[in-house]
């Protein structure tokens, strides 16, 4: 069992999400950003979609009360057990009593923590993912609360692993997020999708796990910003009237009626879920052609594992 004794600003529990639900209104959920949340679950020998905690801006404090490992990775949030510094990016075994806390985040936005075993809640529609919006999956459809109380799948404890140190992202600084134009840049003026590719955005605070808020240059458009409600894919860049760019997330609507300038790359979708709000992106724009041959390189290199076993 996991005793939650400081929940943090929003921890939920998330799996790989909920698939095939979208065309009801009910959207995917599941971690924002999906590698470090594979990663995780991988550093303690669970399968890839296991159950885990998103923590946002700073992390939980929690107890276990029997041996079991975790592992922490995303956001760069301090880890302590017992109040000692611990590796984040690493298996982390710990014994009955141990208290674990993740501070807040130096850089990144969202956490994750695996346990081995993977967490035990109710599947709903096929997922343990929380959807908040719509009260579904995880803990009652809810953030975690203090004296919350988890349970872990019994699992052996694995042999100890880290992330090779090269391997780890950096959040930091000013990332260029590829993106797919379309599918409605006709609808925008070439000042319009210049102003796009070649101006920096900040983040805004009114971001979440729905859309991710942009503040920059106004995105022109050329004939309205209205259409007709069509399919939102994840990372749709969507451009309203006042011409500033919302990218939708994991918890996005099924459809919408702006017109979509650009479509983020998969592969990058989760680099823009790690932006701090007052952090800036750039937009670069590549071929289906360029984005495919960029998400095989970035599959590859995840298949690799680039994990190193901890003597």
């Amino acid at each position: 069992m996991i005793k939650i004794l400081d929940p943090g600003p929003q921890t939920t529990i998330q799996d790989l999400g909920r698939v095939g639900h979208l065309r009801y209104g009910i959207p995917p959920s599941g971690p924002v950003d999906r590698l470090a949340f594979v990663l995780a679950n991988r550093l303690v020998g669970n399968p890839d979609g296991a159950a885990a905690l998103e923590c946002t801006l700073a992390g939980p404090r929690f107890e276990v009360d029997a041996p079991c490992a975790v592992a922490t990775t995303g956001a760069d949030m301090p880890v302590t057990v017992n109040g000692q510094e611990a590796p984040g990016w690493a298996t982390l075994a710990l014994q009955p009593g141990d208290v674990v806390r993740l501070g807040p985040a130096r850089s990144g936005v969202r956490s994750y923590v695996a346990f081995s075993g993977g967490l035990d809640v109710p599947p709903v529609m096929g997922s343990r993912s929380t959807y908040l919006r719509g009260r579904l999956g995880g803990l009652d459809g809810r953030a975690l609360r203090r004296d919350d109380r988890l349970h872990a799948v019994a699992a052996p404890l694995p042999r100890p692993w880290r992330l090779a140190p090269r391997a780890v992202p950096a959040y930091g600084g000013e990332p260029t997020i590829r993106v797919v134009l379309g599918p409605q840049a006709d609808r925008f003026t070439r000042a319009g999708i210049g102003a796009l590719l070649e101006s920096a955005y900040v983040m805004l605070p009114q971001s979440d796990r729905m859309g991710a808020r942009l503040s920059g240059e106004r995105v022109a458009h050329a004939r309205g910003h209205d259409i007709i409600s069509d399919g939102i894919a994840l990372g749709s860049i969507q451009v309203p009237g006042d011409g500033q760019p919302i990218i939708h997330l994991v918890d996005r609507p099924s459809t919408g009626g702006y017109t979509k300038v650009a479509t983020v790359c998969s592969f990058d979708v989760g680099r823009v879920g790690q932006v701090k709000p007052g952090q800036s992106l750039r937009f670069r724009a590549v071929t289906v052609d360029e984005a495919h041959r960029l998400l095989y390189l970035a599959d590859a290199i995840f298949e690799t594992g680039l994990r190193e076993e901890i003597a």
